[in-house]
């Protein structure tokens, strides 16, 4: 069982930074794909971001590309999202993610609780 807690979301100016956090119980988080998705108001969940791995190998979402980075930090089972140049349209709920296996579909085993991320113009 792996459970994951999402915490840094909050209000930001367009162009601004957050950095989201991501903390996960569990003897064997290193062994595990951490990803994160996001969904805003009415549409569907979106793959953001993945680290996978012992290698970290990263996957990005098309529309984060180049703006967000994913990282992991193994001893202290954590993994973040430092997300730059935010614009409006990547407000939405940003959801932590744990699963043995990659995908961009949201069918990861574990999730967190979400964490708002609200980006004005």
């Amino acid at each position: 069982q792996v459970q994951l807690v999402e915490s840094g979301g909050g209000l930001v100016q367009a162009g601004g930074s957050l950095r989201l956090s991501c903390a996960a119980s569990g003897r064997t988080f290193s062994t595990y794909v951490m990803g994160w998705f996001r969904q805003a108001p009415g549409k569907e969940r979106e793959f953001v971001a993945a680290i996978i791995g012992s290698y970290n190998i990263v996957r990005l979402g098309d529309s984060v590309k180049e703006r967000f980075t994913i990282s992991r930090d193994n001893a202290n089972n954590t993994v973040y999202l430092q997300m730059n140049s935010l614009k409006p349209e990547d407000t939405a709920v940003y959801y932590c993610a744990a699963d043995p296996s990659f995908s961009r579909r949201p069918d990861y085993a574990y999730w967190g609780q979400g964490t708002q991320v609200t980006v004005s113009s």
